[in-house]
């Protein structure tokens, strides 16, 4: 068992320096997954990566979406799919299995329903509630500021750290920090995350 994200930056050709985003999309992939062959960035402003972790797929989207949204006017799109692999490839695109099929599948239908985020899993009961969780966070994860997306991306870096510590990594005081994680809606996600964890790791029993 195993999980995808398929996904692509919003906006990114209105961008006159393509590079900030793109050396931002491929240090996050990075931080996410050391191995480069679980993955790739193609077609320009498409990507997808491998969580071996089912349970941090959901983590893992929301960390790319707050670091692509610190570059002002841009968002992404992504899709999470959770099954099988039956095959690797020299690269993730080149991999196969339910979960390559399930992302690609579901990333295809983003766009027409006007959703930047979605799952498909094996089991239909467990899409439909927790695709209804992402459609609720969206509403504040789609309108984060640069602000916003900072200390969400830095919040998830430093999980055990105190405000005041992530305060002095970005210059700001412990009140700032707090403001800014209220506005990210930082609290609710996290308690999002634990539930999706719980949720997910089921699939696995």
């Amino acid at each position: 068992m195993t999980s995808v994200i398929t996904g692509d930056v919003i906006k990114s050709r209105e961008q006159l320096n393509p590079d900030i985003w793109l050396t931002t999309l491929k240090n996050t992939l990075s931080a996410l997954e050391a191995d480069k062959s679980l993955w790739k960035i193609y077609r320009g402003d498409s990507f997808q990566i491998e969580i071996k972790d089912i349970t941090k797929s959901f983590e893992a989207a929301v960390y790319i979406k707050a670091a692509i949204k610190m570059t002002k006017g841009l968002d992404v799109r992504q899709a999470i799919g959770i099954g099988t692999k039956t095959y690797q490839g020299k690269d993730v695109t080149e991999s196969n299995g339910e979960a390559f099929i399930f992302s690609g599948e579901t990333f295809e239908t983003l766009k027409k329903e006007k959703l930047n985020l979605r799952i498909k899993t094996a089991s239909d009961t467990l899409n439909k509630e927790l695709n209804l969780y992402f459609k609720l966070a969206l509403i504040p994860m789609d309108s984060w500021t640069v602000n916003s997306a900072e200390i969400v991306k830095l919040t998830l870096e430093h999980p055990n750290a105190l405000q005041e510590e992530l305060g002095k990594i970005i210059g700001i005081n412990q009140n700032a920090i707090s403001g800014r994680q209220k506005r990210a809606h930082l609290e609710e996600l996290l308690e999002l995350n634990a539930l999706y964890r719980e949720k997910i790791s089921e699939l696995n029993v």
